[in-house]
């Protein structure tokens, strides 16, 4: 048998054969995945050349792992993960995979449920519109503790994961976040009072700007790409008008959008009497990733 050193190399050297993007790091993922082990342990042993453990069924496993990664489908539906922040989110067949840039999104939530005057409860709320598997409201929730979260999601599917991961949750932050079935356009009627931070990652993708990449094409639901119009941004603009309706005033909306989406967005809500403020921020690759605004009374 090969040592984990020369496996790993030929696995990587098949995804990358395959057009996939970060072939070792997801060699290393499969392996880890399959055996068992820590990534860490992987490139470890891989590093001191050990011997390939013997077991036949785990590496036919591996071996039908590394053709569906071959085939494109998303390293994250093979091993049912996906790393977000400092979660570990259940994820699979019917749910967005939450994807690197959205984290600053979710950071800028945080700093504004921090920021955000607590009510008499001592509690900050917060809103996670098209929640998807959780990954803001559940980033929000973990690590401001005061914030009590409610998530929102249209999908019947991808609720499922929703919920799942809102169980996982350790046992402090468990009671703060409620998951929703419901149309973000339409969901006033769900909620007892104003949030103080609404935040979403609605589909905002234009009917002509299908992903090149195929684990977003043909593997994310076409409802969590598309918003809508000719621009894509029919949904998020639906969303901006119910988050008007959702926020106190002093309250704050983040929407994440397209990096060319930023001045239509600010142009629509500049119109409007009830936001002020509004601005674009960047993610970590300097492109602009997010509208923040202001709610104000009329």
């Amino acid at each position: 048998m090969p040592s984990v050193g020369a496996r790993l190399r030929g696995i990587a050297a098949r995804l990358a054969e395959a057009g996939v993007p970060s072939p070792e790091a997801d060699a290393v993922a499969l392996i880890a995945h399959t055996f068992g082990w820590s990534r860490s342990a992987v490139r470890t042993a891989a590093a001191r050349d050990d011997h390939w453990p013997e077991d036949p069924l785990d590496f036919e496993l591996l071996e039908a792992r590394v053709e569906r990664r071959a085939g494109r489908e998303p390293l994250q539906h093979i091993t049912g993960t996906a790393h977000f922040r400092h979660l570990e989110l259940q994820v699979g067949d019917g749910v967005f995979i939450p994807r690197p840039e959205t984290e600053t999104v979710a950071q800028a939530a945080i700093d504004a449920a921090r920021a955000a005057n607590p009510g008499r409860d001592g509690r900050v709320r917060v809103t996670d519109l098209c929640a998807g598997s959780g990954a803001i409201g559940l980033s929000v929730a973990s690590e401001v503790e005061n914030a009590e979260v409610t998530m929102l999601e249209a999908s019947e599917g991808a609720l499922v994961y929703l919920r799942l991961n809102a169980r996982f949750m350790p046992a402090d932050v468990r009671p703060r976040v409620r998951t929703v079935l419901g149309d973000a356009r339409r969901c006033l009627h769900l909620f007892d009072g104003c949030a103080d931070v609404v935040v979403a990652n609605p589909p905002y993708i234009p009917p002509d700007g299908v992903p090149r990449d195929p684990e977003v094409r043909d593997y994310d639901p076409p409802e969590a790409l598309y918003g809508l119009g000719k621009d894509g941004l029919d949904l998020p603009r639906a969303i901006i008008d119910e988050a008007a309706r959702l926020l106190r005033v002093g309250g704050t909306l983040i929407m994440e959008h397209g990096d060319e989406q930023g001045p239509a967005l600010r142009a629509f809500v500049g119109r409007s009497e009830f936001w002020a403020d509004a601005r674009t921020e960047q993610d970590l690759n300097g492109r602009d990733r997010m509208l923040i605004a202001t709610r104000v009374g009329v």
